[in-house]
Formats: C-alpha cells, structure tokens, sequence
C-alpha cells in the first residue's frame, strides 16, 4: 500500500504544468465584442495572463476567407489581466467583417487561443441600421365587416278609391292660353283684298304714266 501511494505522487509529480493551465484558462478578449462596429484606432481588452505563460499574439482574419488565414496586430511576452492587449488601426485594412484571435503559448508549448467573430470594420462606408420589423396591417381578411342592419319598415301605400276597383284613370289636360300669333279667316280675306286691290292701282298709275309719255 505505501508503495502505490509513493507511485501516485510520482505520477502527480511528472504530469506537465500546462495541462492543467490549459484546463483552468481565463484568457479572453472583454472589448471589442461580436457585432461591434469599428472606426480607426480600436482598443483591444482582455486578459492573457495564465499560469506557465510564455507569450502572446492578436491577429485578426477576413470572416469570409475560407483560407483562416492570420495577420498580427500585436505580439509580447508580458501577461495582460483585464487590461489592454493591443491597438487595432483599422484604418490600414478595407472595410469588411473581421474576427479576432487572442493565442497564448506556455511554457511547456501548449497554444491556447480565444475567438471574437463578426466584428463590423466601417470607415469608409455607411453603418448598416437595424431593419425594424413590420408592422402588422390588416388585410380584406382580418378587417371585420360590420354585420348589416335590418331594413327599415316603410309604410304600405294608401290606394285611393279608383285604384281600388280597378279603373283607368287619365290625367284631366289642362286648357292652353289662346295664341296671340293666330290669324282668323276674316283677317286673312281682308289682308287679301287689299293685296289685290294695291296691285290694280299700280297698273292704272303705271298705264296712265305710260300714256302721258307717248303723247
């Protein structure tokens, strides 16, 4: 039995340090945070400080590079702890989604690595705004149709005593005002005899006339 626990604490003895750093990691990035976006100079927080530390390095990436390939931003030997890693110039990279890397290695070798994804680089173009969600308009189906009134008794019609026994009735006319404008039989004769009357005492004074130039 003595000698089993003295092999255990050998065991224990020899297990590398940076599993267990590994196991109990803290590193992380506290700012920028996934969705942010980001203009010119960015401070980058967070912590790297671990047991067995040896070094650090912040990269970033192109989101959509199928590749994953690194660039550096900053790299030291000296653990950060709550406090800043690096500065991030955006200015020198085109505008576009980025994720960043914060990658430790320890002492033994062991690389642990922390992620920050989809953060929006935006110095060049306009800031996408949130897309609000629609808002609810009642269509021909949801709009509730009044239920229609009753009819308005009308009253039943009065039949006079004719209409009753079924006679057929005209209307009684109305006498017209006589006509200023008409000529009567007499006028018309008058007007007439004086036509014909006017016609012969022209050719009388036109005869006469005729005679007295011939003589």
């Amino acid at each position: 039995m003595r000698w089993l626990f003295a092999g255990l604490l050998a065991l224990a003895w020899f297990i590398p340090t940076g599993a267990s750093a590994q196991a109990g990691t803290t590193i992380r990035i506290t700012a920028p945070a996934s969705g942010d976006v980001l203009q010119g100079l960015v401070n980058v927080t967070g912590t790297s400080a671990v047991d067995g530390f040896f070094a650090s390095e912040l990269s970033f990436a192109y989101a959509s590079d199928p590749t994953s390939t690194w660039f550096p931003i900053y790299s030291t030997d000296q653990p950060v702890t709550e406090g800043l890693l690096a500065a991030w110039d955006t200015n020198l990279v085109t505008d576009g989604d980025y994720d960043l890397r914060l990658r430790v290695t320890l002492q033994d070798g062991t690389i642990l690595e922390t992620l920050v994804t989809g953060l929006r680089v935006r110095n060049r173009t306009p800031t996408e705004t949130a897309t609000l969600a629609p808002t609810f308009s009642p269509g021909p189906a949801d709009t509730p149709v009044p239920s229609p009134l009753p009819p308005t008794p009308m009253p039943a019609p009065t039949l006079a005593l004719s209409e009753v026994e079924g006679a057929t009735h005209y209307p009684t006319p109305t006498p017209l005002p006589p006509n200023p404008a008409a000529v009567t039989p007499t006028e018309i004769y008058s007007f007439l005899g004086r036509g014909i009357l006017l016609a012969l005492l022209t050719f009388v004074v036109f005869g006469i006339f005729l005679r007295l130039r011939r003589n």
